[in-house]
């Protein structure tokens, strides 16, 4: 645990995943206690692991908020409760994507019918099915949280909504200090991806939310991976210029030939990858192609069992 600035502690937890940590943030309150923000993710370990850092704590935990539902940002929330009785604080839509994405009611077949629909072979359908399975039970989310909404104040802290990483992605901002969450990542770009069930143009949202992030021109950035930003303000003017690029190498990658989704993410993405990673370049192909399907760069085709890409023209 390190202090970052102006009192506020910055906790990081190892993960088993293509990012091998995630970080937590305790604001100092004006009650004298702590504000948790993120919970990382719920591996068997999470409780002893957080019950070490409550042990470094002379004040109390007095709420927790969770800036998005994705596993490393809010898996271990029922646990942190369970040792501090503190409330969760989490957007009304990001708890209702939660619930459909994590909860016992969710749909087991919507994501494999979406990886058919668009592109992926059969071999790697079934691997998700065995991932999604071990993946569940390291989320561990709290049931029914107080609403976190935008404009709401958290012990002085403005709630921001930022969408394009997740759709209900929240964001807190007091005194020049962004607590951001994955909206802003110093070493690495966010992923923004079009999953089932979500917007339908999480890449407009996310330039969307980084033009506001320019705007609202905090001193400091604290992400949820790497390190302190520095200068938020230029490194979401980089972000913009990265999507900007893939937006170009995205329609040429079209022509006459309809491809899916999948198809052109080998050409965005020629490297070899993981099934878990081609599965992220699957879903941001598919940001940037919905992106140009928007503004009438890119035509899209939908049948029964494929949907594919061709060019505008």
């Amino acid at each position: 645990m390190i202090e970052v600035d102006s009192g506020i502690r910055r906790v990081t937890f190892a993960m088993p995943l293509g990012l091998d940590h995630v970080h937590s943030y305790l604001l100092p309150t004006s009650r004298g206690g702590w504000t948790v923000v993120d919970t990382g993710l719920g591996l068997p370990d999470a409780a002893v692991n957080w019950g070490r850092v409550l042990d470094g704590l002379e004040e109390p935990v007095e709420r927790i908020v969770v800036t998005h539902f994705h596993p490393d940002h809010v898996g271990a929330a029922a646990d942190l409760v369970a040792l501090t009785g503190a409330p969760v604080l989490q957007g009304a839509d990001d708890y209702a994507q939660c619930l459909r994405t994590w909860g016992e009611r969710r749909d087991q077949e919507l994501m494999p019918a979406y990886l058919r629909v668009h592109g992926t072979p059969e071999p790697e359908v079934e691997g998700f099915r065995e991932e999604a399975a071990a993946f569940v039970q390291l989320v561990r989310f709290a049931r029914d949280p107080e609403p976190l909404e935008p404009g709401d104040r958290v012990d002085g802290w403005e709630v921001f909504q930022l969408p394009g990483h997740a759709d209900g992605h929240r964001a807190l901002m007091r005194d020049g200090i962004l607590v951001a969450g994955d909206t802003l990542l110093g070493s690495i770009t966010p992923n923004i991806g079009l999953y089932p069930a979500s917007r339908p143009d999480p890449l407009g949202d996310y330039l969307g939310s980084l033009e506001r992030i320019i705007g609202l021109a905090p001193r400091l950035a604290l992400p949820g991976h790497g390190d302190p930003i520095d200068d938020p303000v230029g490194r979401a003017r980089e972000l913009i210029g990265h999507h900007e690029g893939r937006l170009q190498q995205t329609a040429a990658a079209l022509d006459g030939r309809p491809q899916t989704a999948y198809e052109v993410s080998l050409a965005l993405f020629p490297d070899e990858l993981s099934t878990v990673l081609r599965r992220f370049a699957l879903a941001e192909t598919r940001a940037h192609l919905e992106y140009l399907v928007h503004r009438d760069g890119a035509r899209r085709v939908d049948e029964e069992e494929r949907v594919s890409y061709l060019s505008a023209e």
